[in-house]
């Protein structure tokens, strides 16, 4: 018993299995009993399937199953009850849950010529069929499950403890229930609860550890089912939609994504290190040719992130693999007579010493294979050698890739991005000649303290200021300051990933490179005319990278096409505005792309006396999730262009909403204004390139208290929860954000912007020459409130200092009429 997670009732586990290869000589006698004679090994699959209790639903869901398999022309050979051991002890609410276990037997059809192509087969049966099931809603639907279904491997697992797996499954006692490999799990569960389709081993994989990007792949993935295409699946593949289920555990959505790769032509191995890389991006040491693999496929897939040991089998190969931070252990032995046993410790099984000839651990980042038809292990560097060598990767990422930052400056004066763009969004023009710098400073509810405790010691350090710990004033929600959107959202923490990872002495596997523009086909295993991938260093944009980005059709002859989506709308429309400017927004942005944009700009540059902004992260999200809800997303790249983002937060909850890059134009234009008055001697590019290097660091440090190493698994990830907006708001426009607490909505939310606009363009004399005090940081006379206001902490100190009891009733009415 190792690791697993036991509750108060000593008989209640978190789940345990064991995946192994078809015991064929076993199955062969069992179902000559039935009077089935099965074909040879290979020409026949098995599905393990959990049923429920309830007759008519379980006849159900056999019928469904049957209809599938006669659907893509494979043959029902029978069906098999899985003997278990009803008498051992077990726990009543285990007991209650416990489904009824069958195997069905499916022989291969007149089409099928090779095992590969009858697991493909086994695939869209077991696909179709769930499906099917599921739509027809019945109250026990949810307890048909099928843990495996193939013709290589079948798994035996349940809500049990790990001894009580052999005890509990009859087969598993059985002699002629051999297999050359064995994939066993007890489960510790995390972030969902213990169920019997949830115990691991998986279809393909085991796994400790967290996988924390889980919910941005999960995004990713949906996004991508508009506009996959396999050479390898064909037809078959729009019967395999949805490929993963929201609520799932982050393993069995891992799977989900390693299963179709696998399915699609991938080497199991190819596919494990798509979807865990290595930390490449600042790896000097790293083999060109093996770099350049790495690069090739980062544009295809975002890495699934996260501490993790990961274990994976097709029944011909059994391998592990690492995460990139190495966070889970992973050692194992090798004996003399050719036994391989790896665990998450070592001396999991009792091995006498003397029949050791190898001992080793994984290490982070790194894998090790055991083929089982060649019967040998394969290390590291030969199988990813092996790889990297197989295509000419190298050649093709030099011929795909155009960096941003080589992309050559467009001619003089047109450097500062001002030049006036075309009739398309003519009000989006960057000129601003009716309006002064503090005006926009005010409509984006920029304050004093924004400049002096957060930009100004970014352009001077290249790092955020220090600050103290602890905040006692009211949530956005509560305030009667007009607040940013990015307030209202606040990033979860990893809680179970421990440790957390240093971005500082770790740096070598942080990364903020960032793709813009179209993702290729993930299931092109031919690689057939992949599209050309725009590469950006890290994802803060200078004035100079949006000139170039902007005229960026130019530079690659027409491979790339921005277009500029404004998200301002006339101030005279009011709050109600909004819906509707967002839907048209919506609409503009899939007519862009379908006129040939693969760069979408959203932009509020057009603010004016006139014309008030949407605020940019709700613009950005409403977007991305209507892009992915159309299949549209991975055609085009998200840049946001505003005037709002100033701190590192709010490029986070940026990119966790789906920016591949953001552009801070109003900071950038402040910091150019204000760089002279700063200590030292600072030029205003100096001070740009200081508070671009600052936002990257604190992204660095924001995304790895979430356990994430990389931009690219952070973006579109949604790590956040919505505090006080309420739930349509949140469902609408920030689908999958968890909001416990309801609160304001979409109407109100611009009411806020629109607050700030006329602030910034009315007649406040306070306004007229000076920003607002701002008084988040440290309390101000007509500033943000405070729990701890001079008057209380004088209250306070006098009354213990004199030992004052009056004194103290005052201070103790003024702490408790706060609220």
């Amino acid at each position: 018993d190792h690791r697993g997670a036991v509750g108060a009732d000593k008989l209640m586990g978190d789940g345990a299995g064991i995946l192994i290869q078809i015991p064929d000589e076993f199955y062969r006698a069992e179902m000559a009993r039935q009077g089935v004679e099965l074909p040879p090994p290979g020409e026949y699959g098995v599905g393990m399937i959990f049923m429920p209790k309830e007759h008519a639903s379980r006849l159900a869901c056999e019928q469904e199953m049957e209809r599938a398999i006669k659907a893509e022309g494979q043959v029902l050979l029978g069906w098999r009850d899985v003997p278990v051991n009803k008498d051992m002890p077990m726990s009543p609410t285990v007991r209650k849950t416990e489904p009824i276990i069958r195997q069905v037997f499916v022989g291969r059809g007149s089409d099928v010529i090779v095992q590969d192509a009858l697991e493909r087969k086994l695939y869209v049966i077991r696909k179709t069929a769930s499906a099917n099931i599921q739509r027809l809603k019945l109250t026990h639907s949810k307890e048909y499950y099928v843990p495996s279904m193939s013709s290589r491997t079948v798994v035996y697992k349940g809500l049990l403890l790990a001894n009580q797996v052999g005890e509990y499954f009859l087969d598993l006692q059985d002699p002629r229930c051999v297999s050359a490999l064995g994939l066993v799990h007890q489960r510790f569960s995390t972030n969902t609860f213990p169920e019997w389709p949830l115990a691991h081993p998986y279809r393909y994989v085991a796994h400790n550890g967290e996988i924390n990007t889980v919910k941005g792949n999960y995004n990713w993935m949906k996004a991508r089912e508009g506009v996959m295409s396999s050479p390898v699946l064909g037809g078959d593949l729009q019967k395999l939609y949805p490929i993963s289920f929201a609520g799932q555990s982050d393993t069995a959505t891992f799977d989900n994504c390693l299963e179709l790769l696998t399915m699609a032509g991938y080497p199991i191995s190819q596919a494990v290190m798509m979807m865990i890389p290595e930390p490449w991006e600042q790896h000097t040491m790293m083999d060109e040719r093996r770099k350049a693999f790495y690069e090739y496929h980062a544009a295809m897939l975002e890495p699934w992130d996260g501490p993790a040991s990961i274990v994976f089998t097709d029944g011909r190969q059994i391998g592990a693999t690492l995460d990139r931070n190495g966070l889970r252990p992973s050692r194992y032995c090798v004996t003399d007579d050719d036994f391989v046993i790896m665990g998450s410790e070592s001396g999991v099984l009792p091995v006498p010493e003397s029949k050791i000839v190898r001992k080793w651990r994984l290490q982070p980042g790194k894998m090790f294979l055991i083929d089982l038809e060649q019967g040998r292990m394969i290390d590291d560097e030969e199988l990813k050698a092996n790889l990297a060598n197989s295509k000419p990767y190298k050649q093709w990422i030099e011929n795909l890739r155009i960096r941003l930052d080589d992309v050559t400056q467009p001619v003089a004066g047109e450097a500062e991005g001002r030049q006036v763009l075309t009739e398309e969004s003519s009000h989006a023009a960057m000129d601003h000649v009716d309006a002064s710098l503090l005006d926009m400073q005010q409509a984006f509810g920029m304050t004093q303290e924004d400049i002096k405790f957060l930009m100004a010691p970014m352009a001077q350090n290249g790092e955020e200021g220090i600050g103290s710990m602890g905040n006692d004033s009211p949530l956005a929600v509560l305030s009667d300051k007009n607040k940013p959107l990015y307030n209202y959202f606040k990033q979860l923490f990893a809680q179970v990933t421990n440790p957390p990872i240093d971005p500082i002495r770790e740096a070598i596997v942080m990364s903020l490179v960032s793709f813009i523009g179209p993702k290729p086909n993930l299931l092109d295993i031919n690689q057939v005319n992949p599209p050309m991938r725009l590469e950006v260093s890290q994802p803060v944009l200078n004035p100079a990278d949006m000139a170039k980005l902007r005229e960026i059709e130019k530079y690659t002859n027409g491979k790339f096409k921005s277009s500029t989506l404004d998200i301002t709308y006339p101030f005279a429309w009011g709050k109600e505005g909004v819906e509707a400017q967002l839907a048209s927004l919506c609409a503009e942005a899939v007519d862009a792309i379908k006129s040939g944009s693969n760069i979408l700009i959203i932009s509020d540059r057009g603010v004016s006396a006139q014309r008030v902004a949407i605020p940019a992260l709700l613009a950005l999200s409403a977007l991305h999730q209507h892009l992915v809800r159309e299949g549209l997303r991975t055609t085009a790249g998200l840049v946001v262009e505003t005037g709002s983002a100033r701190e590192v937060h709010h490029f986070a909850v940026l990119a966790g909403y789906g920016a591949e890059a953001v552009h801070p134009w109003l900071a950038m234009d402040t910091l150019k204004a204000i760089h002279k008055d700063l200590p030292g001697d600072l030029s205003g590019e100096k001070a740009i390139y200081n508070y671009i290097k600052a936002i990257g660091k604190g992204l660095s440090k924001i995304m790895s208290k979430m356990g994430v190493s990389t931009y690219m698994s952070y973006c579109g990830a949604q790590l956040f929860e919505a505090i006080g907006l309420n739930s349509n708001t949140v469902e609408k426009y920030f689908t999958g954000t968890p909001s416990r607490v309801e609160g304001i909505g979409v109407f109100e939310i611009a009411e806020e912007a629109i607050r700030m606009h006329k602030a910034a363009f009315g007649d406040d004399p306070v306004l007229a020459n000076m920003l607002d005090a701002g008084g988040e940081y440290a309390w101000r006379a007509r500033g943000e409130e405070h729990m701890w206001t001079p008057d209380a902490i004088a209250k306070l100190q006098h009354s213990t200092r004199a030992n004052n009891f009056n004194t103290y009733k005052e201070y103790a009415q003024i702490i408790n009429d706060q609220s």
